[in-house]
């Protein structure tokens, strides 16, 4: 077994993908650094959600689109099969419905397969340490592209009526594409007291993480998606 130079176990790492060059390309990319320990590689969704039940791997690399069970579904599975693992989906494009369908079903960040290896492994400590692995304003501007339901459509979002009007302020300057140190200045308060209403906002709605509550903001109508120029225009 692998041991990273800081005195704590690497981080187990399972990777699907319907590639074989793919797959082994990614497990050369992270196997010299300590840091990580790839137990495992499925060529699909079905695949890597038995491994996963089996092996108890700390991130899931996956690949959203592949043949017999997708990345979306699979992501699901896993969140329910192995809740303590994370999910890391790779998308050839940064731009896709099926990323918000991975975010949605419980993936805690995204990465463009043309990535460089250090985004890589940056994005499965992210992920491992509970961060959701999308950069705030591109997370914003995906979602916003694709979760566009109708408003009268909408559902009120489990546990929104419980957060405070200050809760719903930082609700909204998240799903709006502030990171922490940015809310922390528009609302002129500590980055703490910014981490601890995010921690309430995430238990209150019953998310894991930023991504599901960007979605869960756009879903419940808190926010609205802008137009193409107004996105251009931001």
């Amino acid at each position: 077994m692998n041991e990273s130079g800081s005195g704590t176990p690497p981080i187990r790492v399972l990777i699907a993908d319907d590639q074989p060059l793919v797959r082994r390309g990614l497990s050369l990319i992270l196997s010299p650094d300590p840091a990580f320990e790839v137990v495992g590689e499925a060529e699909n969704g079905a695949r890597a959600v038995a491994l996963a039940r089996q092996l108890r791997p700390d991130v899931v690399v996956m690949d959203i689109r592949m043949p017999v069970l997708d990345g979306v579904a699979a992501t699901g599975e896993l969140t329910t099969a192995v809740p303590g693992c994370r999910v890391l989906a790779l998308s050839t494009f940064d731009m896709d419905e099926y990323v918000v369908g991975a975010l949605r079903a419980g993936a805690s960040g995204f990465l463009p397969k043309d990535s460089s290896p250090e985004d890589l492994g940056a994005a499965i400590r992210t992920v491992h340490a509970g961060e959701a692995a999308v950069a705030p304003r591109l997370l914003t501007r995906l979602i916003s592209t694709y979760v566009t339901a109708p408003r009268e459509t909408r559902p009120a979002f489990r546990g929104a009526g419980d957060l405070t009007p200050r809760e719903v302020e930082v609700w909204r300057l998240m799903a709006g594409g502030l990171d922490n140190a940015a809310i922390s200045r528009e609302l002129d308060i500590s980055l703490s007291t910014v981490k601890n209403y995010i921690t309430s906002i995430f238990d209150k709605l019953a998310v894991r993480d930023r991504a599901q509550a960007v979605i869960a903001a756009y879903e419940s109508g808190l926010v609205t998606a802008r137009g193409p120029a107004e996105r251009e225009a931001g």
